[in-house]
């Protein structure tokens, strides 16, 4: 399936759909009020979510696609347009929806531990990472090529964390 170059592109995009940059912030916020060691267990619970949800995501993403009779021709148009709305919000300095609404955020800083919801789901695994390592899994054409997945996936919750 791939070459190196290849290899850095997928890697590449995995990294800036999830951004882990950009939660930084809002990791911030979200622990405010919470010492130092709660920060760094909040910090550990959110890259074990995003590093379940991405792995997880690899092998059961076509399964549970082929439950409800979704193709992947069609999950690759309904992905391409995600990331093709996530895209144009980037370009127009505005934060996308799909990282979290008002709502979802003032949940939770009410909430007593936001390192599951909202942090690692949808913040950083949320639609858009989750549909690119599922269209990454489907051109897989070699176990090879499902390790390099994981180790995308486990990276960018390396860098979560």
């Amino acid at each position: 399936m791939q070459d190196w170059r290849t290899s850095a592109e997928i890697a590449t995009a995995l990294f800036v759909i999830a951004d882990p940059i950009a939660a930084i912030p809002i990791f911030i916020t979200l622990t405010a009020g919470n010492t130092a060691q709660d920060r760094k267990r909040i910090a550990s619970v959110t890259a074990l979510t995003v590093a379940t949800v991405l792995v997880s995501s690899i092998f059961l993403g076509q399964p549970l696609l082929r439950l409800f009779g979704i193709s992947i021709a069609s999950f690759r148009v309904g992905g391409g347009i995600l990331i093709l709305l996530m895209a144009i919000s980037m370009l127009n300095a505005r934060v996308s929806r799909t990282h979290g609404t008002p709502e979802e955020m003032q949940e939770g800083v009410e909430k007593d531990d936001p390192a599951v919801v909202p942090l690692g789901i949808p913040l950083l695994a949320g639609p858009g990472a989750i549909s690119t390592m599922i269209i990454y899994e489907h051109q897989a054409k070699d176990v090879y090529d499902i390790i390099f997945l994981v180790l995308a996936g486990l990276f960018v919750a390396f860098t979560v964390w």
